[in-house]
């Protein structure tokens, strides 16, 4: 086993959440060192493999970030079993998808950034249901504001159209302006008492912000920014190692060491040559995603944890939760011309709070405004045309054809849960096994509310053939496997994101999300690697 030199603090994962704490420790004066499993590539290289891509990948978001042997990550796509990495069983499918490179999924995520709203962090006091948060919104909004500018999120500033119009300083940036069919979807909408405003977003917009250009609108949003407009964590690595940190990569840690007091003293990783290494600290961040994570710590086990590290709550993989959506594809009488300006630019958010809750989940509603050309093109081929009628016919579906997604929230289920199964990867290790059901909660609200609101905005807007998507898919934002709580009994983190059984150990980001409510979770997951910093910070300072 060879050792390398240690640091004060050891983050695993290069991610937004990884990324952000580091960049705040640095600037305190604390040395740190970033393990990434997965490899550190160019954004030229990930634009190259996205237009050599056969047009039937193209929306698929891993297809242009093949997974190295040793860093496996979910590849949808593959008709290859073996591919897919996760084990999956239950009533629904948790069948996510992430990347293992340095910048992690922010490399292909939309940008979208919603905030939770105090009623979503108080799910179990105000409507009897979920769990509450070990805090409230307004202990949360000073990190969310943090957030916005330190990924350069714009939005609208106008305070009707934001969401929740609970803020204490404005977007660093105005929102983007909205393509032609989310307008006439906004206008379709406010007919039948609806709100569809902007989306805040890590999208520069009209200027250039943390050296990144502003976005030109190609529509490329997912799989890849091809100019970099949107943020990635992959865009804040040169600074971080500008700022002394060290970032290994192609460093798959496999296991998380503690010492007699039950303190986390060291992390071993197995490099591209299946060489296992060592590295020590003083505080450890686990910050690889909600899925990786929990795995780490449930492989972790030992004699004084026989269940895993942080786990003596058994709630370790368990409350694995999402945004189960479906999706209606519409034929429209009209063309609304989707694909101008970025994937995912508006939404109706209203429709997730009420005093429903009680009974079942909220849902938010958002037009896609991908360029439909993709998604068109093999319906036309099926057709039998060619030449100038197949052009002609691409066209009117591009244009007279949209999706409109219906995202809901799900309750913390103890039952969902993330084991470790017997199939291993390249380098030996478990992959991840995940039973989920999305649950009554859930399935209630789409039965008797969000379907029925999205038939009538799809009659509002002229369509003459509604497909729903049979089941519910997910939105890949995973939340849940290191739930944060008030009781060391049935929670794995504090309110600062450190584990209530080694108190050198955090694990930030979506695990610890207690509720999920219906918008993208990365701007809370990244608010809570905030303020798991703030704490590294004191602690380190008391030490």
């Amino acid at each position: 086993m060879n050792s390398n030199s240690n640091a004060d603090v050891v983050i695993v994962g290069t991610g937004v959440v990884g990324v952000l704490i580091a960049e705040q420790l640095l600037d305190a004066g604390i040395s740190v060192l970033m393990l990434e499993a997965g490899p550190r590539v160019a954004r030229s290289d990930i634009v190259e493999n996205f237009r050599n891509l056969p047009l039937a990948l193209k929306g698929d978001p891993s297809s242009c970030y093949p997974p190295r042997p040793w860093a496996p990550h979910p590849m949808p796509s593959s008709e290859n079993p073996e591919d897919h990495y996760l084990e999956l069983t239950g009533p629904d499918k948790y069948a996510q998808t992430f990347i293992r490179y340095a910048g992690g999924s922010t490399w292909h995520w939309a940008g979208t950034c919603w905030r939770l709203t105090p009623d979503d962090m108080r799910l179990h006091s105000r409507y009897g249901v979920g769990r509450d948060w070990a805090f409230g919104y307004d202990e949360l909004e000073p990190f969310y504001t943090r957030v916005e500018h330190k990924l350069g999120i714009c939005g609208p500033s106008e305070p009707e159209l934001q969401w929740p119009p609970l803020r204490s300083q404005p977007y660093p940036m105005p929102a983007l302006p909205f393509s032609p069919g989310e307008q006439r979807f906004t206008d379709v909408v406010k007919s039948l008492g609806y709100r569809n405003i902007p989306t805040a977003q890590a999208r520069n917009s009209g200027i250039p912000y943390d050296d990144r250009p502003a976005c030109c609108a190609n529509n490329n949003c997912v799989p890849v920014c091809p100019v970099g407009a949107k943020y990635d964590a992959a865009t804040a690595l040169g600074r971080l190692e500008a700022k002394g940190a060290t970032i290994l990569t192609d460093a798959v840690v496999y296991r998380v060491d503690t010492d007699g007091r039950n303190q986390v003293e060291a992390v071993n990783y197995f490099d591209a040559n299946k060489q296992t290494h060592r590295i020590s600290g003083k505080i450890f961040v686990l910050a690889c995603n909600g899925i990786e994570t929990p795995k780490l710590l449930l492989m972790s086990a030992n004699s004084r944890n026989a269940n895993g590290l942080a786990n003596s709550s058994d709630q370790v993989g368990r409350n694995m939760m999402d945004h189960p959506q479906l999706t209606m594809t519409l034929t429209l009488s009209e063309p609304y011309w989707s694909g101008v300006g970025p994937v995912v630019n508006s939404g109706i958010m209203e429709t997730s709070q009420g005093d429903f809750r009680s009974e079942h989940a909220g849902a938010y509603f958002r037009y896609n405004n991908f360029a439909r050309n993709r998604f068109v093109t093999f319906g036309a081929l099926k057709k039998g045309l060619v030449g100038r009628a197949l052009d002609e016919e691409i066209r009117r579906m591009a244009g007279c054809t949209a999706d409109i997604v219906l995202a809901h929230e799900v309750l913390p289920d103890p039952n969902n849960r993330l084991t470790l199964s017997t199939k291993k990867d390249w380098l030996g290790l478990p992959r991840p096994a995940i039973h989920y059901d999305v649950g009554d909660y859930t399935r209630r609200s789409a039965e008797n509310y969000s379907l029925p609101i999205g038939k009538r905005i799809a009659e509002a807007m002229g369509a003459t053939d509604i497909k729903i998507s049979p089941k519910f898919a997910q939105s890949k934002h995973i939340m849940g496997g290191t739930i944060m709580g008030t009781d060391p009994a049935n929670a794995v983190v504090d309110a600062e994101c450190r584990a209530y059984d080694h108190q050198n150990l955090f694990l930030p980001g979506g695990g610890a999300m207690a509720s999920t409510a219906c918008g993208n979770s990365t701007i809370s997951m990244a608010a809570l690697g905030l303020k798991a910093a703030d704490a590294i910070v004191r602690q380190m300072r008391k030490a």
